[in-house]
């Protein structure tokens, strides 16, 4: 798995959100996307944040309403981050040792250009090499 890079499983274009974005519209959003995770950018599409299914579960279980607040209220900031020419194996490891199934995709001069997940590392290792239609986010 050494030879094979971030940048062939990854899932490109990754569906990205502004920090002031509605929890319950980001909520709509990856239920009718079938996704989990939206990375949160700036203006200039550089990483701000990443906001996951799990942060909704918290959001539940804290007694909040995702109505009430916005993106920035529950997303993490401390943003795991790989380049598309990460061995996938160095990223597999990474997510291990973070406790992490999203791992945004950026570059130097472009900012966000996707996201690799467990489901993207899964697929790959069971023969299935293409993300689904209904991860990919337009």
């Amino acid at each position: 798995m050494d030879d094979i890079f971030v940048g062939r499983l990854m899932s490109s274009p990754v569906t990205t959100v502004a920090a002031d974005a509605s929890a319950e519209s980001v909520a709509e959003q990856l239920l009718d996307e079938g996704i989990s995770s939206v990375v949160v950018v700036d203006d200039e599409n550089r990483i701000e944040g990443i906001l996951t299914s799990t942060d909704f579960v918290r959001i539940a279980a804290q007694g909040g309403r995702p109505s009430a607040v916005t993106v920035a209220d529950h997303m993490t900031t401390d943003v795991v981050t790989t380049s598309v020419n990460e061995s996938i194996e160095r990223v597999a490891d990474l997510m291990i040792e973070e406790g992490i199934h999203h791992v945004p995709v950026v570059d130097d001069t472009e900012g966000v250009v996707g996201i690799i997940t467990t489901t993207d590392l899964t697929a790959y290792l069971s023969g299935i090499e293409e993300p689904s239609p209904a991860r990919v986010a337009n």
